[in-house]
């Protein structure tokens, strides 16, 4: 290899690694919830980020849809969540799910680059980061999977294929559904529970249910739900 074309790999590598230290620095704090700063017991964490509490996925899925989609599933340029409105609506209805929930939870987790690169970059360097447009970790998706339309897809998939990720999220919201009681004892509808499982995991999920205190890092994602809220419904009409 000659000394300039050694350079110019350098010199590419070189830039991945300021676009990921600074899209990574600026969104570091942005991220799905630790235990200590969720607000809820210690007995009833069992979870973080978007990975469920070790529970059994919840009734039999749906037959796999017919892909209907205009907006695209790879990644092409500049993100926004309203370009996936068709996935969003067809697999929340797959799902069972509230599509105007799963739009605002991809809102939520589009704080960060969404770009397949930087993610297994940063991903090398930090295992236990989260993958696709709605940030799903390993354990979260591999729980979700069995029995499912996507069941022999690979997490590893996530960042290129974002009809995957959506199609993941909503049977992960599913499966939180199922785990909460009728009746919770919180002052929080069931929408705003499962945003919660969804960030922080369905143990503290199922705390909040029984009316433990929402911590500000978990109030920090549930405002942001709220602001995302109206435009979610917007785009998934």
């Amino acid at each position: 290899m000659s000394e300039e074309q050694k350079g110019s790999r350098w010199g590419r590598w070189l830039v991945v690694g300021v676009l990921v230290a600074a899209g990574w620095g600026i969104v570091r704090g942005g991220g799905h919830l630790d235990p200590a700063s969720s607000g809820a017991s210690p007995a009833a964490t069992t979870t973080t980020g978007s990975s469920p509490d070790g529970s059994a996925p919840s009734t039999a899925p749906s037959k796999p849809s017919t892909p209907a989609s205009t907006a695209p599933s790879k990644p092409s340029g500049r993100y926004d969540p309203a370009d996936y409105a068709a996935p969003v609506r067809r697999y929340a209805a797959e799902a069972g799910v509230d599509p105007q929930l799963l739009m605002a939870i991809l809102y939520n987790e589009s704080y960060k680059p969404h770009d397949p690169e930087l993610e297994r970059t940063w991903q090398r360097s930090k295992p236990d980061a989260s993958f696709g447009i709605a940030n799903m970790h390993r354990a979260a998706f591999d729980d979700t999977k069995p029995g499912r339309p996507f069941a022999s897809r690979r997490w590893e998939e996530l960042p290129d294929d974002r009809d995957l990720a959506i199609q993941a999220a909503a049977w992960h919201l599913h499966d939180l559904a199922g785990q909460l009681p009728a009746r919770p004892a919180a002052p929080l509808n069931h929408d705003e529970l499962l945003a919660l499982g969804y960030n922080a995991g369905a143990g503290n999920m199922l705390a909040f249910a029984r009316g433990v205190k929402v911590g500000s890092q978990a109030q920090s994602y549930l405002d942001r739900l709220h602001d995302n809220w109206a435009k979610s419904g917007t785009a998934v009409q």
